[in-house]
């Protein structure tokens, strides 16, 4: 079983940045598809970011878009999602999620199905 543990949320204001991290258990992190979402009250949860485990290559969700960046380190089995340009929108509870398929295809990265694991969440809160 993996377990997705995230980091670094809180409060901060409109222009500030955050860098949220998620550390992953199991032996085989490098073979993971990870995302990010999030979701904030009242509304249905939001793709963030992606990356695949093998291309390295990368997706965004429209709102994020060249203010956030996701990345990883797997020598320490860790998942980063850096915020920039932060906006009262980007106001939600930050999930870290993981596809354990190991499969070296990662179709619908913004799709939530994709994903086996997830942690439970990061809070990000943004005055303006």
């Amino acid at each position: 079983q993996v377990q997705l543990v995230e980091s670094g949320g809180g409060v901060v204001e409109a222009g500030d940045s955050l860098r949220l991290s998620c550390a992953a258990s199991g032996h085989t992190f490098s073979m993971y598809n990870m995302g990010w979402f999030r979701q904030a009250p009242g509304k249905e949860r939001e793709f963030v970011a992606a990356m695949a485990w093998n291309t390295g290559r990368t997706e965004y969700g429209d709102s994020v878009k060249g203010r956030f960046t996701i990345s990883r380190d797997n020598a320490k089995n860790m998942a980063f999602l850096q915020m920039d340009s932060l906006k009262s929108e980007d106001t939600a509870l930050y999930y870290c999620a993981a596809d354990g398929s190991l499969k070296t295809t990662f179709p619908n990265p913004s799709d939530p199905i994709q994903y086996h694991y997830w942690g439970q969440g990061t809070q990000v809160t943004v005055s303006s």
